[in-house]
């Protein structure tokens, strides 16, 4: 398929970038967990941590999807419609655990990147799925678009987290063992 074969090294990049940083988000994750003044909070984990793992590996299936060697176009838009709708669901899913969890007060700049931006890109996502059927080039830069936001948010989320980790936790570590 013509469509799909010019966005081959697009995929490969972007696919493989998403892959090396789901490995480097869990090593990062390991080490910070490794600290032994390290609190564990799976409700916080869920609404931040989790979500720029799934961004990542939603890049990778995408990645994958679009660089198989399909005989047409109707089985990748279906399955990138589907990854599309399953996103915008996760997305619904976020915003339900981003205000449940407790340890920490999200600010817009949270919203931004852990809400609004992932649903704008799983409903961009969907959106060109179902457009492929009658503009599938313009489509194509759709879901382009759709995966390249998901792995510059992921990247950010991931930066935003190990910086808070380092920084922000360790600072705070420190002035308690000052006090006592």
């Amino acid at each position: 398929m013509t469509a799909l074969a010019a966005w081959q090294n697009f995929y490969v990049i972007v696919g493989s970038s998403a892959g090396a940083l789901i490995g480097l988000q869990f090593v990062v994750l390991s080490l910070i967990d490794d600290r032994p003044t390290a609190r564990v909070d799976t409700e916080t984990g869920g609404a931040f941590a989790t979500p720029t793992v799934i961004h990542f590996g939603t890049v990778l299936v995408l990645a994958g999807i679009l660089s198989a060697p399909w005989q047409g176009i109707a089985t990748p838009t279906v399955l990138c419609g589907l990854v599309g709708l399953s996103g915008v669901v996760y997305t619904v899913l976020i915003i339900r655990r981003m205000r449940l969890q407790t340890a920490y007060q999200p600010q817009f700049e949270d919203w931004l990147f852990h809400v609004l931006l992932p649903f704008a890109s799983h409903v961009t996502l969907a959106v060109s799925a179902y457009a492929a059927r009658s503009h599938v080039y313009e489509a194509l830069f759709g879901v382009g678009a759709a995966a390249l936001l998901l792995l510059f948010v992921g990247i950010h989320n991931a930066w935003d987290a190990v910086t808070y980790h380092v920084f922000v936790k360790k600072h705070g570590q420190r002035e308690s063992e000052h006090r006592r």
